[in-house]
């Protein structure tokens, strides 16, 4: 379900409101609950979900899967919660052990059948950004796939993600301890000539592109925009620093990303600025 929502590109504000059009209801709260496994979907809210999301031509097959994971997998799933549990210092929780279970369950149910009518698109087809993919494929060879964390190598255990810069209201990135990033997933996507956009995607935020903004200050700060088709490009270069896994960010319209004034601390605010090589402007990047 996680996977539908985001390739379906909807916020949660737009999924319920697509559900009511239809006069169906599809809360915002509850659904955040059981994309975060902390429920077991009803099968009205699956059916208005599938449906909201644009794949309402198997709703029967996400039904079903449904079923059969609520029916066989609760004892199964409490007992890799006991062992979670354990590991993490979280005791059994027996509501949220068959959600997770059903999370895992209806996507590899699902997905298959997905893949195979083209839902997920092909790799280096034709989608929207399968004419690029050879372009593209020169980054993609040397950085990592999937959900990645961009380090500025001048702040131990720190990455970028949202947060509150002074004076400004929107979340833009900061950067802030890896530890704190979580649900929050960064990915490295394709836009085109080499180019690529840098994405983040929150169970309650939805999916967003960080674009170079001036603010009052005349600091550019980088901000989390929904229509990534509107936000900044990055070319995603090797640092000269020879280290391993380091890079240098630079923006298509000039510029290159760093951390404001080379600040070390928690909360400093990443901008656009002339590159010059320094510290404050390379970053490692590596699967998160």
């Amino acid at each position: 379900m996680r996977q539908l929502k985001e390739r379906s590109g909807l916020t949660y504000r737009q999924l319920e409101e697509s559900a009511a059009e239809r006069g169906e209801a599809l809360a915002r709260s509850t659904l955040a609950d059981v994309l975060a496994g902390k429920a077991t979907p009803r099968p009205e809210l699956v059916a208005a979900f599938v449906r909201a999301c644009g794949d309402g031509l198997r709703i029967r097959e996400w039904l079903e899967a449904r079923e059969r994971a609520v029916g066989s997998g609760t004892a199964q799933a409490q007992g890799e919660v006991r062992r979670q549990g354990r590991r993490t210092g979280r005791g059994p929780g027996k509501r949220r052990a068959p959600a997770l279970l059903l999370a895992l369950a209806l996507l590899s149910c699902v997905a298959v059948t997905a893949w195979g009518v083209g839902f997920f698109g092909e790799p280096g087809g034709s989608g929207k950004d399968g004419g690029d993919a050879s372009a593209a494929s020169r980054n993609r060879a040397v950085l990592p796939q999937g959900p990645v964390q961009i380090r500025p190598v001048l702040s131990a255990g720190l990455c970028l993600t949202d947060g509150k810069a002074e004076g400004y209201d929107s979340l833009v990135a900061v950067q802030r301890p890896c530890g704190d990033v979580a649900p929050q997933q960064t990915e490295l996507v394709p836009a085109g000539d080499g180019t690529l956009r840098v994405q983040w995607y929150h169970p309650d935020h939805g999916k967003g592109c960080l674009k170079a903004v001036t603010v009052r200050t005349g600091a550019a700060l980088l901000e989390p925009w929904d229509d990534c088709g509107k936000t900044s490009r990055f070319r995603i270069e090797p640092s000269d620093s020879g280290g391993r896994d380091q890079y240098v960010l630079r923006v298509t319209d000039g510029g290159c990303v760093g951390i404001s004034g080379s600040r070390r601390s928690a909360g400093a605010p990443a901008v656009t600025q002339p590159c010059d090589g320094s510290g404050n402007q390379i970053f490692t990047i590596a699967p998160a």
